[in-house]
């Protein structure tokens, strides 16, 4: 046995470690720039919003969960280094003259600073980055609420399962690395200096080694005797059944007392461990592990298997009964199902016998009937209210009720936002995109009952939204009285945008044709005036126009995070935000509303279900939700972002949540209570689409009474798949979920119309309806769901929405005027199928467009189909649907004329007189042309083009010949945007 004398290492040189100390600064600056970089970007912008004290509380927490991880694990494996070496034996046995560890140990012992204190930092600093995430579950444990609701096994709150419980996983887990990782580094060390030799039979281990390591693993199976403890309560949120969450009979009859006996054998294989440390007993610990490790299999595994396979299985409906109920109690607290929300109705038969006097007293539901689909209309909304080419809309338009004319109605309503995607080539300079062109202007509206029939003396068999727009030359033009139209937030403001400014030293922002200089005045955006945040931002978007374009003045700003829904995530990053926010006006401002959702995925015994599933349908142009697994939730907090400033305010729309509770705690201040919620902007709120998705999907299972028959599955419901999409007819075939529908309309034991979202849903695996749902955005009963029961059995069986698009398609009139209209150059597109309780059946409606297919065309209204029981009407108009169904004079008895007519004043403006035969219909407030009026030759042709057109089409309709209707429609189209070009020009 003999000893090498350590190897010193080469010293570096004075210059050598001038370049590592250098290259060492210029990664830690790569590494860490760019994290300081968008901190105080973030920093600046929650100061824009008010929001510092959110930022200073995030930072703090994760900066004190960085410093604490670290210096546990880093810490711990320091100590557990030190021990190691000073342990170490004196004379280190030497096995050959290259012996590899001799040089490992004089590598070691030359740099004892390096790895004593290097490895346990860096081990540390790795801990604390991953360690810091976790600010969300610290602060619910320090600000956790009490729920009011225990579980039935163990009766405690559910906030020890939502907001404890959680922290103390947190904390064992971080234990159990801190415990692994010195165990590690306490085994490489006393390795690497001889406490342990593999040379030998069995090798050799020292008894300061032996110590350490036992000591080590005993505390290691200390820890894991605490995790069985706390495993009894993760019980109540078991997935062992697959039709419920939650402890089923299994775990409570065989895995929870597995778990206090093996807690019980943790603690004696620790005690074990220690005794075995101290009194030089490899044996006892040795016993004490195979122990543990075999009662973990036969305890933890085959004892609960054999239970589960030879008892619960051939008995599981009797077996689980008890589980269910437990399942079926907290699932409807957790989605809020209860009796005191959803009312479930048996009395509605859907008698199909209505008369036309029936239909006719029904004025609740038929003269609100929405013709206008939101998600199709964009397009049409562009073309005819959008203007320059620079101004667009979101693919999905939303809706919303106003009173007009003392009239509250639904009405199709829009931002017209800036759209830079949309400019053309010449404009997309770094100054138009960002310094010039940077708001929208006007908020549109248009009844959603309601078509332009201006083309209605030629027999037109299309019909356009009657929108008007509110903006600075026209505050009042949609009948919506707007303050400050000028949007500078929205859904298209994807690209942030440099505004206000020195009067002549900015470029001016364009706001009207005729007003290219306005300079923003609002509160909203960062100041960049300055070269630290001129510098600051021109990394931050790598531009370096930003730092040396002289046209960024003294007072200018940049706006960025200009999308509502994403200022609202990063101000409250602990809600599930929806994910369509629609504008409304409120107090003659347009502000933005966002639901915000507070979610759990640890209530006991809630059913679990994916968020992004669950939400999943065949609506597009709304951002999906994330697939994550939640079992509670409720919509309580309703946000607003200023479209002019960018002003986030939110409001508690639930005081009671205890989730939301937590998190003003934690954030005092930020979300206000309800109390300060304006009258004007209540009015406005409307129940969030994808809650109600989520509770859609669990009402379909959790609407039974009892375990039995929620365990056959029999009555459970689905609900349908959108039978408008390709495909969606086929009972076989893969296509999303129907989405639910906005109406205004009044429902069974409604005292008159409400704004209310609703779905139809059906029997599992089968097509026709089953049940009819609805939900209350009525201030005075928000959120009370109220769901139609149709009888199962006796009767005849209500057709559901896939059949009755299949009669749509077999209809022999439908049939002809689909293959005439649907030629090649026109596309048909269906819109929403809407199904509404009428008269004590049900009533279906689904409004066709037919599109151009060039790039200028879009969408306008060609038919409307109607079934009610079977009987089906096809026409262009509502009125004449309804006849078909009915009987002469029901649609308009029924509706009265203004439903499919401009001139009944429902949409706030003054009506221009219908138009002569042969003329192009007013739009937007412009005088029809007239020959010989003009005096510009331009504008004179498309005035005879446009009545040679509409004579066109009066023969055309006149013949029966769809094709040539195509035609003349498509040169109507042409013609009466070249007249409008010419007289744009100064004609």
């Amino acid at each position: 046995m003999a000893t090498r004398p350590p190897a010193s290492l080469p010293k570096l040189s004075r210059r050598a470690r001038v370049l590592l100390i250098v290259a060492a600064a210029i990664l830690l600056v790569l590494l860490l720039g760019a994290r300081m970089l968008n901190t105080y970007v973030d920093w600046l912008w929650f100061g824009e919003v008010d929001a510092r004290g959110v930022f200073s509380t995030i930072l703090v927490t994760r900066v004190a969960l960085f410093f604490l991880t670290g210096a546990l694990v880093g810490g711990l494996l320091g100590l557990s280094l030190w021990l190691a070496y000073r342990a170490r034996p004196v004379f280190v046995p030497v096995s050959g003259a290259d012996d590899p560890l001799a040089r490992y140990r004089s590598l070691i012992v030359a740099r004892t600073k390096w790895f004593g204190i290097g490895i346990p930092v860096v081990t540390g600093l790795i801990a604390g980055a991953s360690g810091q995430g976790n600010w969300q579950v610290v602060q619910k444990w320090m600000n956790g609420a009490q729920f009011g609701w225990t579980d039935p096994v163990f009766n405690l709150d559910a906030g020890f399962y939502t907001f404890d419980l959680p922290f103390y996983g947190w904390v064992l887990g971080w234990l159990f690395v801190a415990l692994v990782v010195s165990f590690l580094g306490a085994l490489a060390t006393h390795y690497v200096f001889g406490g342990i030799r593999l040379a030998g039979r069995g090798g050799q281990i020292s008894g300061p080694a032996r110590v350490h390591l036992l000591v080590l693993i005993g505390a290691f199976v200390v820890f894991k005797a605490i995790e069985y403890f706390l495993d009894r309560y993760e019980l109540l949120l078991s997935d062992r059944n697959d039709l419920f969450t939650g402890a089923a009979y299994t775990d409570l009859n065989a895995v929870m007392p597995a778990k206090l006996i093996l807690l019980c054998i943790s603690v004696l294989c620790a005690i074990a461990f220690f005794v075995g440390a101290f009194l030089r007993n490899i044996q006892l610990p040795g016993i004490a592990l195979v122990l543990l490790l075999l009662s973990g299999l036969i305890l933890g595994v085959a004892w609960p298997a054999v239970l589960e396979q030879f008892s619960v299985r051939p008995n599981a409906n009797e077996k689980e009964a008890a589980s269910i109920e437990n399942n079926m109690e907290a699932t409807k607290y957790a989605f809020n199902l209860g009796e005191e929300t959803v009312d479930v109705r048996e009395d509605y038969t859907g008698n199909s016998n209505a008369s036309p006097e029936e239909v006719r007293a029904d004025q609740g539901t038929i003269p609100n009937i929405r013709l206008l689909d939101p998600n199709v209309l964009s397009p049409t909304f562009t073309q005819r209210v959008g203007r320059e080419n620079f101004y667009g809309f979101p693919e999905k338009l939303d809706i919303d009720r106003y009173e007009v004319d003392g009239k509250e109605q639904a009405y199709i309503v829009a931002a017209k936002e800036i759209n830079t995607s949309g400019l053309a080539e010449n404009q997309r300079t770094w100054v138009n995109r960002h310094l010039v062109y940077t708001h929208g202007n006007g908020f549109v509206a248009a009844p959603a009952n309601t078509i332009d029939r201006a083309l209605e003396d030629a027999n037109s068999d299309g019909g356009y939204p009657l929108a008007r727009t509110s903006d600075t030359q026209d505050p009042d033009g949609a009948g919506i009285q707007v303050d400050e139209p000028r949007i500078y937030f929205g859904e298209l403001s994807t690209d942030y945008a440099i505004v206000g400014g020195t009067p002549g030293e900015a470029p001016g922002e364009y706001d009207t044709a005729t007003d290219r200089s306005y300079l923003y005045e609002g509160q909203g955006g960062v100041p960049i005036d300055n070269m630290l945040n001129r510098l600051v931002f021109a990394a931050q978007y790598g531009e370096r126009n930003i730092l040396f374009s002289d046209q960024i003045s003294d007072g200018a700003k940049i706006m960025y995070n200009r999308d509502p829904r994403e200022r609202v995530e990063k101000v409250a990053p602990w809600l599930t935000v929806d994910g369509d926010p629609y504008p409304a006006v409120i107090d003659g401002r347009i502000k933005w509303i966002v639901d915000g959702y507070t979610t759990l995925n640890n209530f006991p015994y809630s059913q679990r279900t994916s968020l992004g599933d669950a939400t999943q349908d065949s609506l597009t142009g709304v951002p999906r939700q994330q697939d994550n697994q939640i079992n509670y939730i409720r919509n309580s907090v309703k946000a607003t972002v200023d479209a002019f400033d960018g002003t986030v305010d939110m409001y508690a729309m639930n005081d009671n949540d205890p989730v939301l509770k937590t998190w003003m705690d934690t954030f005092p201040g930020m979300v206000k209570p309800s109390s300060e919620i304006s009258d004007e902007l209540r009015r406005h709120f409307r129940y969030p689409e994808d809650i109600f998705k989520v509770q859609r999907e669990l009402l379909t299972r959790y609407h039974v009474n009892n375990a039995q028959e929620f365990y056959s599955t029999q009555t459970f419901w689905n609900v349908p798949q959108d039978p408008t999409e390709e495909g969606g007819t086929n009972p076989n075939s893969n296509v999303a979920n129907q989405p639910p529908y906005y109406l205004y309309a009044q429902a069974p034991g409604q005292e008159e119309p409400h704004f209310q979202l609703t779905s139809a849903l059906t029997p599992l695996a089968r097509q026709y309806l089953a049940a009819w749902m609805t939900v209350s955005s009525h201030p005075d009963d928000y959120g009370k769901m109220t769901v139609l029961k149709l009888p199962t059995s006796g009767g005849r069986q209500l057709e559901g929405p896939v059949q009755v698009q299949n009669a749509f398609q077999s209809n022999p009139k439908f049939t002809q005027d689909r293959t005439l209209l649907g030629n090649q150059s026109v596309d048909i597109i269906y819109g929403n199928l809407l199904t509404l309780p009428v008269a004590g059946g049900f009533l279906y409606v689904e409004p066709v467009y037919i599109q151009q297919r060039n790039n200028q065309s879009y969408p306008q209204l060609a038919r409307v189909l109607v079934s009610f029981d079977g009987r089906i009407g096809v026409a262009s108009t509502l009125n004449e649907a309804l006849d078909e169904v009915f009987g002469e004079g029901t649609g308009e008895a029924a509706t009265g004329p203004a439903q499919d007519s401009p001139d009944s004043g429902d949409s706030g403006q003054e009506q221009q007189p219908p138009p002569e035969d042969g003329q192009q219909p007013p739009e937007d407030g412009q005088q029809p042309p007239q020959d010989g009026q003009s005096g510009n030759a331009e504008l004179d042709q498309a005035i005879t083009d446009i009545q040679a057109a509409l004579e066109k089409l009066r023969q055309a309709q006149q013949s029966g010949d769809f094709n040539a209707q195509g035609e003349a429609l498509q040169e109507l189209d042409d013609a009466a945007r070249r007249y409008e070009q010419a007289e744009n020009s100064g004609g």
